[in-house]
């Protein structure tokens, strides 16, 4: 294939194709995603050989659907990318007309060029992994040239970091425990309306990727968004709706078991959050079918992949070794995590030592992971035959809570919140508007207040690692917490100072993130956050024992409050936070391939009663904010105000020199600004200065 990159020709026949081609036409060379050699975009113009095209052009396959108020259309082929494993383009056509204006004409002319269609592609491939287990890199992308804008220079976009993790929590457990493969997904945002949020699409348009690739796999899967305007549940709303939305749930499935929930709400009940699962559910199983009936079409089939798997005569003979140990292991109450984990390591080089000469290098290989399996079958099968858990505690108890709050007397709020041995550390530093960072969303640049800082340093985990920055899942626990308290906070109008929570983790033993969550709450009270109310959550875990065969539930137990070996040996980790009077966040993560929704659904009330005993312990170190709000840059009492200004002030903040700014701060202490909005803000340390600044401003505005 011949691929000019927006350079000059004066081949008529290709001026001529060069009008033809599409700005969503994707050009993959080499072997694979591994050996990517470019993607053409909007500029980029390429050319099939000559006898090919006919080829292109006839084999397409397509499956067209509705979903809510959305048209979709699934479509692969050599056309989409002859050369992965997998590639399919997803497109959604809002089926509600939208009046952009009172000409028909105008109307038409917008739907051709695409505003108001959004489309996707997701193209998946697999190669032999270097190292013994399964590497699944996922990786999405909106470009910015999508809002038909030239931007220069690179920003770390958090939003697409998440999403990329979005659409890998549904996937990831589908894949079978001894595939060894590296697997990538390039999801790619192809053409964007702005009205329809592309995360959605680019974890179905996956799904059906990784349906018509040869890689094995046990999907499909279903990935919808629910929405709640006016007491109405809404399937995938557009941007518009979500901003009025008091609900935003993020639901993935497969036909009779839940993958992914991720919602934020406005202290919406239980009772609702359930109707709004059992909705999503109905809903996610309609692209299950259209993705059958194209791999029905393609006609493509799975490959025969080499699976490291042991001799059922080896595995009882490595259970009858291993039980004693571990179970040995898991009498001890005392016994942390990584403290399992160094006694599993010692039972792995036993266990090699005594089946050293009936297993081949392969099989060495597969013996830590079958050690870890089993260390979870028998931890399973401990809790539910003995109706209590590793440390002694019922199902439904938490561990010892405690919490402080103004242990650092130089910052403007803090606390330290532990339960069990997890111990948390938060701080809260506040500063005058201005200082808060911005973040581009699409086309949008937002002001991110209040800023969230989650940090797990190495020694918390009894272990060493790189300092530093963030990492990822300090990236996606922040993004939780915020999710989870940011309902609560103050208006900017009441309360427009920036806002900084940096949270840290001293000591980890299960639940942590939910830790941050009270620390956090406690620290803004301490520093004099109007915060509305404390807001809190805990974890809920899941043990269970499941049938292989059919891989029914046979039985189970719901934990509340999981430690740190519940969490890595448990099948579930189903965050809840909120307040008294209802949910603000959930967020499922799970290790089996799905769980019943009904299991989901009954997690909710012990999560509802746990969640009101650390409320209960939390409203007793403190339970409104302190009056007095301190400040870092030593004013006496900063006081803010706002206005709409005259043309003649506006005029006069916007001239680049700043020396309007300059001379009232020099001269009464305050800092005047701009917003966005279109109003003044005044910042002065005290009435006084306030009250100079505005003789300052009146002088220029007559």
């Amino acid at each position: 294939m011949i691929c000019s990159l927006g350079r000059r020709s004066n081949n008529f026949f290709s001026l001529k194709r060069r009008r033809r081609i599409r700005s969503d036409f994707f050009f993959f060379g080499g072997g694979g995603l591994s050996s990517v050699r470019r993607i053409c975009s909007a500029s980029t113009y390429c050319y099939p050989p000559p006898d090919t095209r006919t080829e292109i052009e006839e084999e397409k396959f397509k499956e067209e659907f509705e979903i809510g108020s959305h048209f979709v259309k699934l479509e692969t082929g050599p056309k989409v990318s002859p050369l992965p494993h997998g590639a399919v383009v997803l497109t959604s056509q809002d089926t509600i007309p939208r009046k952009f204006s009172q000409d028909d004409t105008i109307l038409l002319r917008k739907f051709r060029r695409g505003e108001h269609v959004c489309k996707v592609s997701s193209i998946v491939d697999a190669q032999n992994a270097v190292v013994d287990s399964l590497l699944l890199n996922v990786d999405y992308h909106r470009k910015q040239q999508l809002d038909r804008k030239v931007m220069f220079g690179s920003w770390f976009m958090r939003n697409q970091g998440c999403v990329s993790r979005t659409i890998e929590r549904p996937i990831r457990p589908l894949f079978p425990d001894n595939l060894n493969n590296d697997v990538q997904v390039l999801a790619r945002v192809v053409c964007d309306d702005e009205q329809q949020d592309t995360d959605i699409m680019a974890a179905n348009a996956t799904s059906a990727a990784l349906m018509l690739s040869d890689i094995p796999w046990g999907g499909p899967i279903g990935m919808v968004r629910v929405g709640r305007v006016d007491g109405e549940f809404i399937i995938n709303p557009t941007i518009n709706e979500l901003e009025r939305s008091v609900l935003n749930l993020v639901y993935a499935c497969t036909r009779d078991k839940t993958l992914v929930v991720d919602a934020q709400a406005y202290e919406i009940s239980e009772r609702d959050l359930e109707a709004a699962l059992r909705l999503a559910h109905k809903e996610a199983v309609k692209y299950l079918d259209p993705q059958l009936r194209l791999v029905k079409k393609a006609g493509r089939r799975k490959r025969d992949y080499k699976l490291s798997m042991l001799a059922e005569k080896t595995v009882k003979k490595i259970e009858s070794l291993a039980e004693s140990p571990i179970n040995a292991i898991l009498d001890d109450p005392k016994f942390r995590m990584f403290e399992c984990e160094d006694a599993c390591d010692v039972i792995t080089q036993d266990l090699k030592r005594a089946l050293e000469e009936d297993l081949n290098e392969e099989s060495l290989k597969v013996l830590p992971k079958m050690v870890d399996t089993l260390t979870k079958k028998v931890l399973h099968k401990r809790i539910i035959k003995k109706g209590l858990r590793i440390d002694g505690r019922c199902f439904d108890e938490l561990r010892p809570l405690f919490c402080e709050s103004g242990n650092l007397p130089i910052s403007h709020g803090s606390s330290l919140f532990g339960w069990g041995a997890t111990q948390v550390l938060c701080t809260v530093t506040q500063s005058r508007p201005g200082d808060e960072v911005a973040r581009y969303v699409g086309s949008t640049v937002l002001s991110e207040v209040p800023i969230y800082e989650y940090k797990t340093p190495p020694f918390s985990v009894d272990g060493d690692g790189e300092k530093g920055d963030l990492d990822g899942c300090g990236v996606r626990n922040g993004k939780l917490v915020e999710e989870a308290m940011v309902v609560l906070l103050p208006s900017e109008k009441s309360f427009p100072y920036t806002v900084r929570i940096n949270q840290k983790v001293l000591n980890s033993d299960g639940s942590t993130c939910m830790a941050t969550l009270c620390g956090g709450s406690i620290a803004l009270m301490d520093a004099g956050v109007p915060l509305q109310k404390h807001v809190a959550g805990v974890s809920v875990g899941l043990v269970s024992e499941i049938d292989p065969a059919s891989g029914k539930f046979k039985d189970y137990r719901i934990l509340t409050d999981l430690s740190g070996l519940e969490e890595h040996l448990g099948n579930m980790d189903f965050k809840v936070m909120g307040t008294r009077e209802g949910l603000t966040a959930v967020h499922l993560d799970i290790k089996l391939a799905g769980v019943p929704l009904d299991i989901i659904c009954e997690s909710l009330g012990p999560a509802l009663k746990g969640r009101l005993q650390i409320l209960d312990h939390m409203e007793q170190v403190i339970n409104a904010p302190r009056f007095s709000i301190l400040d870092d840059w030593n004013w006496d009492w900063p006081i803010i105000d706002t206005y709409k200004p005259s043309a003649s002030l506006i005029q006069r903040l916007l001239e680049p020199d700043g020396d309007l700014k300059r001379e009232i701060k020099q001269e009464t202490g305050a800092i005047i600004s701009l917003e966005p909005a279109g109003t003044v803000c005044v910042v002065g340390k005290n009435e006084t200065s306030l009250r100079e600044a505005y003789k300052k401003v009146a002088a220029i505005e007559d």
